[in-house]
C-alpha cells in the first residue's frame, strides 16, 4: 500500500489521505465481515463478531510509521538478501527487530474468553511465540508465562520480556499443566498438526483449562526449513473454499477428531508489520477459543 508520505503538495497531500482513508475503512471492514448463515448449523451461536477497535489502530499507525524510515527499510533489504537463502524470514526478523504481529488487542482477547480486564489465573503457555509482541497482550491475565520459539533470535525478544522459554520438546513434560495455551496460526506451520493438538489437550488444566487458537484460512501447509519452505510430514486437509465453509470443516471435524470443541471463535485480521514496498500486510485469521470435549475415550 503506498501512503502518499513522499507528496509535497499539501493540499494534495490531504486530498489523498482523505481518498486512502475512504478505501481503507471499506478495505477494513472487509477484514471482520462474516456471513452467520454459511456457518454449520453447531458452530453459527459460537460466532463473536469483531470490529476495528483502538488497540488494532495502534498497531496500524506504527506500522505505517515504521514503513516510512527510508535508511531502515534499505538496510533491512539488503540483509534480508544476503540471508535469505541462508536463515529463516522468522530468523532474520528477529535479528532485525522487524516484522512483529498482531492478532488481537486486549479487548478482543478478553471478549473472546469472556474475562474483564482483572481477571487472573496462573499459567500461560504461548507456543511459537515469535517476538513475545501477542504473548504481552495475553500475559497481563497470567502469574506465569512460558513460550517456546524455534527462532534462536526470537528466543533472545522473549528471554529480554522476561518470559520462560522452554524447548519444543519440553513444554509437554514439564509435570504441570496450563490454564491457557495459544496456538497462534501455527497449526499451518508444523510437521504434525494433529498430534500437536493431541498435546496441548493433554497439557490443559482439566475441565477449566482452553486453547486459544488461530489458523489463516484459506488453510495452506508449509514447514519452513532454513530458507525453503516444503509440505509438512502430516498433511492436514481443510475442505471447503469460503472462510464460513473451513470454520466449520475446521470445528466439526478436525479439532472434534482431537477431542476438542469450540467454544467461540471470530474473524480477526492477522497483521505484520510492513516494509519499504507495503506499509503492513494482512491476511485472514479464524480465532477458536477450544475446550477439551468431555470424551474419555480422547485421553
Amino acid at each position: 500500500m503506498w501512503t502518499g508520505k513522499y507528496v509535497r503538495s499539501p493540499l494534495v497531500r490531504s486530498l489523498f489521505q482523505n481518498m486512502v482513508s475512504e478505501s481503507e475503512a471499506s478495505e477494513t471492514q472487509e477484514w471482520y465481515r462474516c456471513c452467520p448463515d454459511l456457518l454449520g448449523e453447531s458452530v453459527q451461536p459460537l460466532f463473536i463478531q469483531s470490529h476495528l477497535d483502538s488497540g488494532t489502530k495502534i498497531f496500524l499507525k506504527r506500522s505505517v510509521e515504521k514503513s516510512g524510515w527510508l535508511l531502515t527499510q534499505l538496510y533491512h533489504s539488503f540483509v534480508s538478501t544476503i540471508l535469505g537463502p541462508l536463515v529463516s524470514r522468522t530468523s532474520i526478523n528477529g535479528f532485525l527487530g522487524r516484522g512483529s504481529m498482531f492478532v488481537f488487542s486486549p479487548e478482543q482477547f478478553q471478549r473472546l474468553l469472556r474475562i474483564g480486564p482483572e481477571w487472573r489465573t496462573e499459567r500461560l503457555l504461548d507456543l511459537g511465540a515469535g517476538d513475545g509482541g501477542v504473548t504481552e497482550v495475553m500475559g497481563a491475565h497470567f502469574r506465569e508465562v512460558y513460550a517456546t520459539e524455534v527462532s534462536l533470535p526470537m528466543k533472545w525478544h522473549l528471554q529480554r520480556r522476561n518470559y520462560k522459554v522452554l524447548g519444543i520438546d519440553e513444554w509437554q513434560q514439564t509435570g504441570f499443566q496450563y490454564d491457557v495455551v495459544s496456538c497462534l496460526n501455527l497449526l499451518d506451520r508444523c510437521d504434525d498438526p494433529l498430534h500437536l493438538l493431541q498435546d496441548i489437550r493433554r497439557s490443559l488444566v482439566p475441565n477449566t483449562g482452553r486453547l486459544v487458537l488461530a489458523a489463516v484460512l484459506p488453510f495452506q501447509p508449509y514447514v519452513e526449513v532454513g530458507g525453503r519452505w516444503q509440505r509438512p510430514k502430516e498433511h492436514l486437509k481443510v475442505k471447503g473454499k469460503t472462510w464460513e465453509e473451513q470454520v466449520t470443516e475446521l470445528s466439526n471435524e478436525v479439532f472434534r477428531r482431537v477431542g476438542f470443541e469450540v467454544e467461540a471463535v471470530t474473524r480477526l485480521p492477522y497483521l505484520c508489520e510492513g516494509d519499504m514496498y507495503n506499509d503492513y500486510y494482512v491476511l485472514d485469521d479464524a480465532v477458536f477459543v477450544l475446550k477439551a470435549s468431555e470424551d474419555s475415550d480422547y485421553y
